[in-house]
């Protein structure tokens, strides 16, 4: 599909397509009772090649979704949903005649149940309850080098399940005081099957301990209490506040030695502790023109514990134990956030602006110093800006600008013993180059028929072509074998220059 756009004699093969696939339908069974189907199937498929190395980069979503709605009363709503989500994602990467391939995702299968009670005319109450069962496939790896092959004999998986309960109230106190506050227990179990690995003080494997299916590894729970106020100060301003404690039972960890989209997910267990965030927030809010135009200022400040990540200098290898690979230690967020919002008339659109400082220190990464996290967004700006022409025509415009993600680059290579030592520098030091792009954009709704209703959308995307990073990779002059020095060189690859599209809906 992009190959029109990013073809060139340099990258030849190089590609990138994709397909999604999305359905509704709701069923009002009486007055009180609503059933809603819906589905989605995403798919979206990356080739890279040159003559110095070439891979693919396969990703994908599934979903699906019942939710039946029923109201008991004037007072008392519920909500029940039953979700399947099913992520994956590959890696699949050649270089002279070394090839490995990599796996990871994980499924769930969630059954959540939410009510809504208007005990008072002061109180809305909300309660429920959830479950989930999720299937981690973390990351399994193969690979050859020349005729050798590394080939695991099965693909290690884990399993958890995780539920929780929680109340919350919506109380107004008054004409100015507004609060919030909820509480909220949660549990999470690790289950087998799954054989873990026990190492004796040198580090290496002395023995095992095999977990039939569903049988009882690890298990933790806590209470995640929220307060959130509002005070308003006349009319038209207000300032709010809020603090929460939340654990998180599953964890995103991410490759800093490289920039290609290669995290994963893990659960919680015996060595993977449940991760913990302290959030404070402040702010003051004030509408213009007869709230017409809204704007905000919040600070915020997040303490966080258990923060996970890979070893300094890690490489994924096959047969490896996963969990070995990690290290742990604490962070915090820090930011402000500006926001212009407005909502009515021919012409709307928002402005948003979040500086934020994101930051880690492990004892076991960085000698110990303080390190930006891999998505530290310094700056943060969206400008989206909507103007309806007619009736029929509306034409819209689009902003973004992030700061490039932080990484960990190699500084140099050596050769000892028949080994590649790579050397790295500081952990995510450097930075690639910050994301930004316009996008325009012309609609036209047609008329609403008897049973249908169609339109037309006519876009740019990257309206100046800018050539944003999609990945760096090393590229090396010379042979380890046979060359006494090595020339290394970060190349930066872009996707995605201006595309123009045309885009025809209905609905029915």
């Amino acid at each position: 599909l992009m190959r029109p756009y990013i073809q060139t004699t340099k990258y030849k093969g190089t590609g990138y397509y994709f397909y999604d696939l999305n359905a509704k339908a709701n069923y009002t069974f009486s007055d009180k009772d609503r059933i809603f189907l819906s589905g989605y199937f995403g798919r979206d498929v990356f080739t890279f090649k040159n003559k110095e190395i070439e891979f693919a980069i396969p990703w994908g979503n599934s979903t699906a979704t019942v939710r039946w709605n029923h109201l008991f009363n004037n007072k008392l709503f519920m909500n029940v949903n039953s979700v399947y989500n099913d992520y994956n994602f590959e890696f699949d990467a050649t270089q002279q005649d070394f090839n490995i391939k990599f796996y990871s995702g994980i499924r769930d299968y969630n059954l959540k149940t939410d009510f809504n009670y208007y005990a008072h005319i002061k109180h809305e109450i909300k309660f429920g309850m959830d479950y989930t069962y999720h299937i981690f496939t973390p990351s399994n790896i193969t690979g050859s080098s020349g005729d050798v092959e590394f080939d695991p004999s099965r693909i290690e998986k884990k399993y958890g399940q995780e539920a929780g309960v929680y109340l919350q109230d919506k109380y107004t106190v008054n004409k100015k005081l507004e609060l919030n506050g909820g509480i909220r227990a949660s549990y999470f179990e690790a289950l087998g099957p799954y054989k873990k690995i026990l190492y004796n003080y040198s580090g290496f494997p002395s023995d095992s301990i095999v977990y039939g299916k569903n049988e009882h590894i690890k298990s933790y729970h806590g209470i995640e209490p929220r307060l959130l106020f509002k005070y308003s100060i006349g009319q038209h301003s207000s300032i709010k506040g809020s603090f929460n404690l939340s654990k998180q039972y599953i964890h995103l960890v991410a490759s800093n030695g490289t920039t290609l989209p290669t995290d994963i997910w893990v659960p919680s267990s015996g060595k993977v502790k449940p991760q913990i965030g302290y959030q404070y927030s402040v702010g003051f809010f004030r509408n213009f023109l007869n709230d017409k135009l809204e704007t905000s200022v919040e600070i915020y400040y997040k303490d966080l514990r258990n923060q996970i990540e890979y070893k300094e200098g890690y490489t994924p290898s096959p047969n490896e134990d996963l969990e070995e690979s990690f290290v742990f230690g604490t962070g915090n967020s820090k930011g402000v956030e500006l926001y212009i919002n407005k909502a009515s008339g021919r012409f709307t659109g928002w402005i948003s602006y979040t500086l934020s400082f994101t930051n880690r220190v492990f004892t076991d990464l960085n000698d110990g110093k303080t390190f930006p996290y891999r998505y530290d967004r310094r700056h943060n700006i969206s400008v989206v800006a909507s103007y309806k022409l007619n009736e029929h025509w509306t034409l819209a415009a689009v902003f973004v600008y992030q700061t490039g993600i932080a990484y960990t680059l190699p500084v140099g290579k050596y050769f000892i013993e028949s080994s590649i030592i790579t050397e790295y520098g500081d952990v995510n030091g450097y930075r690639m180059a910050p994301y930004n792009r316009a996008d325009l954009s012309l609609t036209f709704e047609g008329r609403k028929r008897k049973f249908i209703r169609d339109g037309w959308n006519f876009s740019i995307y990257n309206v100046y072509s800018r050539q944003n990073p999609y990945f760096i990779y090393n590229s090396y002059d010379g042979e380890f074998l046979n060359d006494p020095v090595i020339t290394v060189q970060a190349k930066q690859v872009s996707l995605f220059p201006i595309i123009p599209s045309v885009t025809w809906n209905f609905k029915f």
